[in-house]
């Protein structure tokens, strides 16, 4: 599947850090990770150090499917809001799903601290409406957070002009939130892995997988066999051919990031992450190398030539999102892509097993949450797999 095109940033900026061998003889293990971007790296990382002897195989080179175009906003805030998906799940599961994304990223920051990644930076995230009409709807959102725990403020738009400098009806802000380098967080996971024993085959795709009750049997297009007990789907949006269940909808989305700054101080007040109420939603973060990047435009198609015809367009309307907000901040694109998105009806993932493939199991951490989702995935599996109870996983089974 064509996931990205373009030039995405961070696969300019870190180029290929690590090289992976290709498969080229039978293997057996306990359990095969199907793909080597972040979800596949977390996982790994995961049952690695549950002592499980596992194997990751991915039919590119590693981190060159969504994960090297990721964005890499880190947020606890899935693309439902949380007034909104308690009627779809419950409150119950609406609140928890939240919750465990604010863990995740207090996780994700832990583990980055242990592998020694500098490249991950906590940052608080403002939500501002984008028009008048959105200001119920922000209210009502700021509410059910507030009474259920999360740390937020509710600011007027006086407020948030200023303390953030620009035009707003309102916004909440967030305690929570993060950045980071996804593609060199998933190598730096690799490498950590692969020091613990785990092998990486990279530029292997599978050709064939068989399920049954004792174990699971791949086949690469190179002839070679391997032979599993478990099988962990983690190939994010290409999971559309491997099981028949229609559980996400392939959406196209932008993203353009300026050239580097002279400027020694923020580019806004308070250097937050930055988004908005519309649909889609914009959203800007800045890079420890004095970057601004934009995000968003999607469109509601999954096609790459008609995607990739519209990165130009997409580019220059980015470009005017921002300079509307920010018309004092120069904003000089250098490196723009386009990439596929997904989403699901309740903005939740799919986690947990599948029954129609024996010994399968699934981490695909769909929409604007991915990464956060990928990190619960790894839990969650982690747990199934090595035969303990996991009291969040019916929040994201395939039954749900």
């Amino acid at each position: 599947m064509n996931l990205l095109s373009g030039y995405p940033f961070w696969l300019i900026k870190d180029g290929l850090p690590y090289s992976y061998p290709r498969l080229d003889d039978t293997l057996t293990a306990d359990v095969v990770i199907l793909g080597g971007g972040i979800s596949g790296a977390l996982v790994a990382y995961y049952l690695v150090n549950a002592g499980i002897n596992c194997v990751v195989i991915d039919a590119r080179t590693i981190g060159l499917g969504s994960t090297c175009a990721s964005t890499a906003l880190l947020q606890y805030e899935i693309d439902t809001p949380l007034h909104e998906l308690q009627h779809m799940v419950g409150l119950k599961h609406a609140v928890r799903s939240y919750e465990l994304c604010v863990e995740a990223i207090d996780t994700l920051k832990d583990i980055s601290k242990k592998l020694s990644f500098d490249q991950f930076k906590s940052k608080k995230s403002l939500y501002y409406a984008a028009l008048k009409k959105d200001i119920s709807f922000l209210k009502n959102e700021f509410a059910i957070r507030k009474e259920n725990g999360f740390k937020v403020d509710y600011l007027e738009a006086e407020e948030v002009s200023n303390r953030f400098g620009f035009d707003a009806p309102a916004a909440i802000l967030s305690e929570c939130g993060a950045e980071m380098d996804a593609y060199a967080f998933a190598h730096s996971l690799h490498q950590y892995s692969t020091r613990k024993g785990m092998k990486i085959y990279d530029r292997t795709p599978i050709s064939h997988i068989e399920h049954s009750k004792k174990g699971v049997k791949l086949t690469s297009e190179s002839g070679y066999r391997i032979h599993a007990k478990k099988l962990v789907y983690a190939t994010g949006y290409e999971v559309v051919d491997f099981i028949s269940k229609r559980i996400v909808q392939l959406h196209s989305t932008y993203a353009t990031i300026s050239e580097q700054s002279n400027m020694k101080s923020n580019f806004w007040k308070e250097d937050v992450l930055i988004w908005n109420t519309s649909d889609p939603y914009l959203y800007m973060r800045s890079t420890p190398d004095r970057r601004i990047l934009i995000g968003g435009r999607d469109e509601k198609f999954f096609d790459p030539v008609k995607r990739d015809k519209l990165i130009n367009a997409k580019k220059k309307l980015l470009v005017k999102d921002f300079e509307k907000i920010f018309p004092d901040i120069e904003f000089k694109s250098e490196f723009t892509w386009a990439g596929t998105f997904g989403s699901t009806k309740d903005g939740l993932p799919f986690i947990g097993t599948y029954s129609k493939l024996p010994n399968s199991y699934f981490a695909l951490g769909f929409g604007g949450n991915g990464i956060t989702f990928s990190l619960v995935a790894a839990q969650i599996l982690t747990d199934l797999i090595t035969g303990k109870k996991n009291s969040d996983a019916n929040i994201f089974s395939f039954e749900r």
